[in-house]
């Protein structure tokens, strides 16, 4: 905002002296005519205009996955924008999902944030049809259902899909192919074993500890986890037969136990899986960029589509997204800056350098450049896009379910209990639906 503080100073400065005539007297001497003094001009002043620029400062917290990337577009925004600042917070993802919706809840949460919860901030979000120049582009441009589940608060950074990392190396020491065509959990359970005997490897297969990467293949068995009315069902027979399933790789030594015992619940398989000591891991297209720099040349890997079964083939659609805050102070200029970062030229870095699938449509039409030469990403990047048509509508709807935090907070911890034998799968299963509809309960 400018501000005009005009400072006019007047002096005027008159000094009238008149002079008195005198009596009329005869005199010999010259008449004097009468001197008046005229009254002195007024002083012509400057006016002085002194103009003072106020600085809008914002807080962007974001959390460190796209760090390098983010960060020139912020530079690039402030030079565009002289008059805004934006402080750029990088935190570790536990404040995202622990911290943040307290501190905003408090009133004390920043401007914009990053989070990947989107039923976190009910009635927090700023609507941003009311504030960028084209709402309309807004709007067209991303899914309907993830923006109404943001409340028109935000845009999805990048889509995301769950699903399966191979060690094509290690089969092809071992002598095995890799299997064509649909393959179910149970076959991929029997090759990876026999690739992990075969090799040597200490692991054949696992799956990260958290109900995200469960909900793929439990729904591919056949599970419904969100039924007709919109609830969760966890007593369900294809969650029932996948957890088992994981129950044999942790019983066999086929997953390393810490995976799960630990009580992380960002413990994930591929931090075995990227060192060569793991056949399989079960993740999710987010690893792409993990693997790029902490792999490399050092051996072959494939993403191969997600295992089938009586549900179908698929994995969990999902992602990040950039929100805006409704108690910010500049709503104008969040605005301005979400605008700024949805606009392709800019979409189109972060999509390219993750690298990882647009979520905005404009740029997907257009086709994104990958920063890679790697023929093992661009591989990956395919067979996850060849993911997404294979979607059930409850793997898309889970994500942005107003109560999906009941589900993936307290399905590990559950799930780790079974594995450990503390639970029966019958009191696993009570436990965890009990734990979900009390969550739902507080939170209304």
């Amino acid at each position: 905002m400018k501000v005009k503080i005009l400072f006019v100073i007047l002096m005027i400065t008159a000094l009238v002296l008149g002079g008195c005539a005198p009596t009329e007297t005869p005199s010999t001497s010259e008449p004097v005519d009468e001197v008046v003094e005229e009254p002195a001009e007024p002083q012509e002043t400057d006016e002085v205009t002194e103009e003072v620029t106020e600085t809008i400062e914002l807080r962007f917290v974001y959390y460190t996955d796209g760090e390098e990337l983010m960060r020139p577009l912020i530079e690039k925004f402030m030079a565009e924008n002289e008059d805004i600042t934006v402080v750029l917070d990088i935190v570790p993802y536990t404040f995202i999902d622990e911290q943040l919706p307290i501190q905003v809840e408090a009133g004390e949460g920043p401007d914009i944030a990053r989070i990947t919860n989107f039923a976190a901030f009910p009635d927090k979000l700023l609507d941003l049809r009311e504030y960028v120049s084209d709402p309309a582009y807004y709007e067209a441009n991303f899914a309907a259902p993830i923006l109404s589940a943001l409340s028109y608060g935000g845009f999805p950074d990048e889509y995301t899909i769950t699903g399966p990392y191979v060690n094509k190396t290690l089969f092809d020491q071992a002598g095995i192919p890799l299997p064509e065509g649909e393959t179910t959990w149970e076959e991929w359970t029997d090759l990876t074993t026999q690739v992990a005997e075969a090799t040597g490897t200490d692991f054949a297969i696992a799956v990260d500890r958290t109900g995200h990467r469960v909900a793929g293949p439990a729904m591919s068995m056949g599970a419904t986890l969100i039924d007709e009315n919109n609830d969760f069902t966890i007593d369900t027979p294809g969650f029932r037969q996948f957890v088992e399933l994981i129950k044999t790789w942790f019983d066999d030594g086929l997953m390393p136990e810490e995976l799960w015992l630990t009580g992380d619940a960002l413990n994930n398989c591929i931090d075995w899986f990227k060192t060569g000591d793991m056949v399989m891991c079960m993740t999710g297209s987010w690893q792409i960029n993990t693997m790029v720099n902490d792999v490399g040349d050092a051996f072959d890997w494939v993403v191969v589509p997600n295992p089938t079964g009586e549900g179908g083939s698929t994995g969990i659609a999902g992602g990040a997204a950039i929100v805006a805050f409704n108690d910010t102070e500049h709503p104008e200029a969040v605005a301005k800056l979400m605008e700024f970062l949805y606009a392709p030229e800019n979409y189109s870095v972060i999509s390219a350098g993750m690298p990882s699938l647009p979520a905005q449509k404009d740029v997907a039409e257009m086709g994104v450049d990958f920063e890679t030469d790697s023929p093992m990403v661009l591989s990956a990047l395919e067979t996850f896009t060849a993911e997404v048509p294979k979607l059930q509508d409850q793997a898309v709807l889970l994500n942005v379910h107003p109560y999906a935090f009941a589900y993936y907070r307290n399905s590990a911890n559950r799930i780790a209990q079974y594995l450990a034998g503390e639970l029966t799968l019958d009191e696993m299963i009570a436990n965890l639906q009990s734990d979900i509809d009390t969550a739902i309960a507080e939170s209304n």
